[in-house]
């Protein structure tokens, strides 16, 4: 026995520093474990979350009274504060979480119904005292020691909430809800409009329909939300009524109590729950009818909740003040009461300081700038030029956002897609502003601020023209079209399909828009095609071409070069979507000449069968108007120089006589209804076309060597 006593004796004297060191790492792991916690409760999203998860637990677990005390007076605290929220707030949108509120409101009052039905059911045998301090002073003092005053009392309440406001306040959210909706589209075509006209800029546009976006959000959560004020009067009816049948059977039948002592016992008790959660109700639903107006939640829910419920030291201070006085009350607990008041009187002084401070701060950095001289705008903002610009008058501003028909702002942006596609030529972005000096129905179209065209319209009317040229019968103004300077007739919407029966072509305001400014966009496009469009066009070719242009640019031609190049083809409407074939017509031409105007010719070469089948009729063939040798002749004749500096000089009275043969010739052919080509030698083709451009513009002048060998001709006369 002695040997086993000496053989024990150091093992447990070594048990002492291990258990030790056991104890040490548990009040570590311990102490970390809450650090962790309180970390996480420090911030917002946490809180707010444990905050909801605590609601959940109450409606399992049951709750202490000392804790339904505090519970209770911080639900009558928290309902008091959402009120004053409400009425103190100067615009709709800074207390758009009030949807969010009333949701953990009605929870909140709803787990304490239910943990105030289990003491009352558990403990209500013990006296007035056994479900809290709280119900115990509702149930004497508020009903002056009688059941029956308490019943009628908590009926009226009842009747108010859930037949006045509430039902007023469900109908309200209801009713703006569909009209805030059927107003939407009206209002965001006005945004768009003030955007268009230049009144407001993208980010004022942007704030705005996030705005629009806010208050579309906010009444369809007030519509859903209302039900939560109806549904919670409902169920607090019921959960009385339950208590007070559930609370005689369980006095009599369990506790052994007479019909009267369970009657006062548990009915009191009720009552004052009743009471004392319906009141909450009733502020709740009170502040509810007040905010079915407001706009729409646009932050995080914690953010909203806490940061617009603490924004109002006013509210805070009002509900310190309501939190004093209740605590007064005889027979009620004063130490919740005044613990609440002493935090919210707090947070409302220290807010109300802070908020002074920034206001002082604020008015002290507004007055620093009024001291220093004014600085001077940049003078680069004047020098900024709009590539294409369309004025509007007053009257035409409704074809901007035009409910009944395509928007003008829409077709321009298919007019930009439909001459990248078309041509090759990526179209500036069109300005778009009103301008008050201009006819109310007048338009102008201005490219780099110079008016490259104009036009007059009736928003309201559509123009008809005679594709036949023949004149036009139909009730209405006659007018000219804008664009061709057509014989056309504006004519009321109703007589549309009449003219369309006819065989008339009908065209709307905005189209006529659309193609005026399409056809001055074409005449224009060499000029809008600039240095740094031209740069991008060759950064978006494929890389299988990036080093054609690599091997030419600035070896063999620099970018302006090729730029002028480019000019020169867009100028007779020569698209340049094949820019491959063009750069490569470009580098052949480099070999042997750097005559912008010789390289031009080259590349319309290497271009014969685009240019060919752009100017093919509708019959399969190509209409031609020959140059007669005899003027062949003359235009050779009459170049002057040597080498790529040649020169056109011609006698004035054989140019005048070129002009009126050729204005007469094709004006011949106009009234026929053809459109011919003409068609010249290489050598004389550019120097004819800078004649021909000068007078008819629209008239295609084609070389021999651009008609491709697979293209069908058809001459049709000679000059």
């Amino acid at each position: 026995m002695a040997d086993n006593a000496e053989a024990t004796a150091p093992v447990a004297a070594g048990a002492g520093p291990v258990a030790g060191a056991a104890g040490t790492g548990n009040s570590l792991v311990l102490k970390a474990t809450l650090d962790r916690v309180l970390q996480a409760l420090k911030r917002g999203d946490i809180a707010f979350a444990f905050g909801v998860v605590l609601l959940l637990v109450a409606l399992i677990l049951p709750m202490p009274p000392w804790l339904l005390d505090i519970s209770l007076a911080f639900s009558l605290t928290f309902a008091v504060m959402i009120l004053m929220t409400a009425i103190f707030i100067e615009k709709p949108m800074e207390f758009s979480s009030f949807p969010t509120v009333l949701l953990i409101a009605t929870l909140l009052r709803l787990s304490l119904n239910l943990a105030s039905t289990r003491l009352i059911l558990a403990h209500g045998h013990e006296g007035l005292s056994g479900a809290g301090h709280v119900i115990q002073a509702f149930a004497g003092f508020v009903m002056s020691g009688s059941f029956i005053i308490g019943v009628i009392v908590f009926a009226i309440l009842v009747i108010v909430n859930f037949v006045v406001i509430t039902k007023g306040s469900t109908r309200i959210a209801e009713v703006a809800a569909r009209f805030n909706l059927d107003a939407m589209p009206g209002k965001q075509m006005a945004i768009d409009a003030d955007l268009s006209s230049g009144l407001i800029d993208e980010t004022t546009a942007r704030a705005r329909r996030k705005e629009l976006e806010g208050e579309s959000s906010f009444f369809g959560a007030m519509d859903g939300a209302s039900k939560f004020v109806r549904g919670d009067a409902v169920a607090g009816l019921m959960i009385t009524v339950i208590n007070v049948i559930g609370g005689m059977i369980i006095g009599m039948v369990q506790q052994n109590l007479s019909f009267s002592q369970a009657a006062d016992f548990y009915t009191k008790l009720t009552v004052g729950d009743g009471l004392v959660t319906q009141i909450p109700a009733l502020i709740v639903s009170t502040a509810a009818g007040m905010l079915v107006t407001k706009a729409g939640l646009q932050e995080a829910t914690d953010k909203a909740l806490f940061g617009q419920l603490s924004g109002y030291p006013k509210a805070l201070g009002m509900s310190s003040f309501l939190l004093v006085s209740i605590s007064l009350l005889p027979d009620m607990p004063m130490a919740p009461f005044l613990a609440l008041a002493l935090i919210t009187g707090g947070s409302a002084y220290f807010l109300d300081r802070r908020e002074r401070q920034r206001v002082a701060f604020a008015e002290e950095e507004a007055a620093k700038p009024s001291q220093a001289p004014v600085a001077d705008e940049p003078i680069s903002t004047a020098l900024k030029i709009d590539n294409v610009r369309l004025e509007l008058g007053y009257g035409l501003l409704s074809m901007i956002n035009n409910p009944h028909g395509q928007k003008l702002t829409d077709q321009i942006k298919a007019l930009r897609r439909a001459l990248a596609s078309e041509m090759g030529f990526v179209m500036p972005s069109v300005r778009i502003q009103d301008n008050m000096q201009l006819p109310a129905n007048n338009y102008m179209v201005f490219i780099k601020e110079v008016e490259a065209g104009h036009g007059e319209l009736r928003p309201n009317m559509l123009l008809v023209m005679d594709p036949r040229g023949e004149d036009i019968t139909l009730a209405g103004e006659p007018t000219r079209e804008p664009t061709f300077g057509l014989p056309a007739v504006w004519i009321d919407p109703a007589n549309r399909e009449e003219a369309l029966f006819r065989g008339y072509t009908v065209v709307d305001p905005s189209t006529i828009i659309t193609t005026h400014l399409t056809e001055v966009v074409k005449d224009h496009m060499s000029d809008l095609l600039s240095y740094a469009e031209t740069q991008k066009l060759l950064d978006e070719l494929d890389k299988e071409n990036q080093k054609l242009v690599a091997d030419m640019v600035p070896s063999q031609i620099t970018l302006g070069g090729i730029q002028r190049v480019l000019q020169n083809l867009l100028q007779e409407r020569v698209s340049i979507r094949d820019l491959a074939s063009v750069l490569e017509g470009v580098s052949e031409a480099c070999s042997h000449s750097r005559n912008v105007m010789i390289i031009t010719e080259h590349v319309r070469t290497r271009l014969a069968r685009q240019i060919s089948d752009a100017n093919t009729s509708p019959q399969g063939f190509i209409p031609l108007v020959t140059l007669s040798p005899e003027w062949e002749q003359a235009f050779i004749e009459s170049l002057q120089g040597t080498g790529e500096e040649r020169q056109l000089v011609m006698a004035p009275s054989r140019l005048q006589e070129f002009i009126t043969k050729t204005r007469q010739t094709f004006e011949r052919f106009a009234m026929q209804g053809e459109t011919p080509v003409m068609l010249t030698s290489p050598t004389v083709r550019p120097y004819v076309r800078s004649i021909v451009e000068r007078f008819r513009p629209v008239t295609v002048v084609m070389s021999q060597s651009e008609i491709h060998p697979k293209a069908k001709i058809k001459t049709m006369g000679q000059i």
